[in-house]
């Protein structure tokens, strides 16, 4: 009976692991291969190199530089999101009128395409016709070439991301806020407990589960860059807002380098492992599960 049950079990779960197994498991051994394999071109055959390709890459200045850019955009980006979106959830959570409204108007980003909101932010960023340097000209500021300064093209695209991921991750945040018991609140009031002292003894302790999701998938994302810089800036100038993923994809499909895009894809890999391993034993630790 129980064999006949595992076998069910197994069934069931053949379809979503087929899946896995065929885009995430083997593309990811794929990989490793490949980084430690290199051949003329892809039809000819592969010889092992062992670590050669690693060698390479600890050469590579563009690669140190685009790992610099993907620091700074992930610095950047995810505190200033995460931040964000717990301002607006408690803004949207609060007794105020229109209420729907606010919340719609935080949550739109997060429903454009990719491709939209960088042709979107590509009207507000260009030199002349821009929205941002029309506004500035109206008092009399000249407004700076906010894609093609390699000193603010990374900064200008930090702003975009920022904008579009706040409102995403407010959901989750609205979400939790939701579920938390509103008697400790009044009780903490009964004390004498000002707002902020509510918040960073009661709200933000008891958010840190939903907080510590959000972490792990805004770094995820902020090592998952293509589709706006492929229309923004295409990693210039001079590689000043280029990120590691859109590195990777240069590689592989305009460079026609798959083992050296493979060694990259493994770096990055690890990167990612090593930092969602990081937050889940240090931040894990400060959570309150309910």
């Amino acid at each position: 009976m129980l064999k006949r049950f595992n076998l069910k079990a197994w069934l069931l779960l053949l379809p979503a692991l087929s899946l896995l197994i065929a885009f995430t498991h083997w593309p990811t051994i794929k990989s490793f291969w490949r980084s430690v394999t290199w051949a003329r071109s892809d039809a000819a055959p592969a010889k092992f190199v062992g670590l050669e390709n690693y060698e390479i890459l600890l050469e590579d200045p563009v690669f140190w530089k685009v790992l610099e850019n993907n620091f700074w955009y992930a610095l950047g980006t995810v505190p200033t999101s995460i931040a964000l979106a717990i301002m607006m959830a408690l803004w949207v959570n609060s007794k105020i009128r229109f209420t729907g409204l606010l919340r719609l108007a935080f949550f739109t980003p997060t429903i454009l395409p990719m491709i939209t909101v960088a042709n979107i932010w590509l009207f507000f960023y260009s030199p002349n016709i821009g929205l941002f340097n029309q506004l500035l000209a109206m008092i009399g500021v000249t407004g700076p070439n906010w894609l093609g300064d390699p000193d603010i093209a990374l900064s200008s695209l930090m702003i975009m991301t920022v904008w579009k991921e706040a409102g995403f991750f407010m959901i989750f945040y609205l979400a939790a806020l939701q579920t938390l018991s509103p008697e400790l609140f009044e009780a903490a009031k009964v004390e004498g407990a000002s707002a902020w002292r509510m918040f960073r003894k009661i709200t933000f302790p008891l958010l840190m589960p939903t907080t510590l999701f959000v972490l792990i998938n805004a770094l995820l994302n902020a090592f998952k860059l293509v589709d706006h810089l492929f229309i923004l800036t295409k990693g210039g100038p001079n590689n000043a807002s280029n990120l590691l993923l859109y590195y990777i994809y240069e590689t592989a499909f305009s460079f026609l380098d798959s083992y050296y895009a493979a060694t990259l894809t493994v770096i990055m890999l690890l990167i990612l492992a090593i930092t969602a391993l990081v937050q889940m034993l240090l931040i894990d630790r400060k959570i309150h599960y309910r």
